[in-house]
């Protein structure tokens, strides 16, 4: 069988090459697709680079957050073209991105409301295509002293360790602690076992002297609060 040549950016015309248009006009004129198309460097047999990152963003209604939802086996699974080292390099953007949010974040914030919750830990957890559990220990003034990622699972849920949280609080000196995990389905009501989870962490605080304050759950478009739904 005849092997065709992929066809890469080379081949385009000059003034569809994306990364001749960064040099010439700056990073702010490539649209999303071009630049993932300038990271995947090559497309199929059928069509170019350009054409293949077009498809993904669709794919995703050409929008980066849904993209970032994606893991390894979607995007090989689900577009022709794009093989295992294409992507992790897209995979591998997402996540960098995420993580330059992150320190976009003042270092140590002080929590004053559950909205300070959201803005902290969207940017970390609010587009993950699993659930994360993570615990903000608080100083006696409310700034955040150190940020606990407690556990990572799958679509549907995680494992929580009351023992290692209120263990991990205590070595830290925190004065007083806030849960946080996230949604993947964008659902931000909780579900029994996020219920039972609070309640066994607030009682396990009231023991310790380690106040819970609140139990925020993040979605990529909005969050619960327990405190401010009065559930705490």
């Amino acid at each position: 069988m005849t092997q065709y040549p992929k066809l890469g950016i080379k081949q385009l015309a000059a003034e569809d090459r994306p990364r001749e248009k960064l040099l010439q006009k700056g990073m702010a004129s490539l649209s999303d697709a071009e630049l993932i198309a300038i990271l995947i460097g090559s497309g199929s047999t059928k069509e170019s680079a350009v054409e293949l990152a077009r498809k993904i963003m669709a794919g995703f209604q050409n929008n980066l957050k849904e993209l970032g939802k994606a893991d390894i086996e979607q995007l090989k699974n689900n577009f022709h073209g794009v093989g295992e080292a294409k992507a992790i390099t897209i995979v591998a953007a997402m996540e960098l991105g995420r993580r330059r949010l992150l320190h976009e974040v003042p270092e140590y914030p002080s929590i004053k409301s559950s909205s300070d919750v959201y803005r902290l830990m969207q940017p970390v957890i609010g587009d993950l295509p699993h659930e994360e559990f993570w615990v903000l220990m608080l100083s006696r003034s409310n700034k955040v002293i150190h940020r606990y990622h407690l556990s990572k699972g799958g679509l549907t849920g995680t494992v929580i360790d009351v023992r290692l949280i209120m263990k991990k609080a205590l070595e830290t000196r925190a004065a007083s602690i806030i849960l946080c995990h996230n949604h993947p389905s964008g659902n931000i009501q909780p579900s029994e076992a996020d219920k039972n989870i609070t309640a066994k962490l607030y009682d396990a605080g009231k023991i310790l002297d380690i106040p819970v304050l609140d139990h925020v759950i993040v979605t990529d478009n909005g969050y619960f609060s327990f405190a401010d739904e009065g559930r705490m």
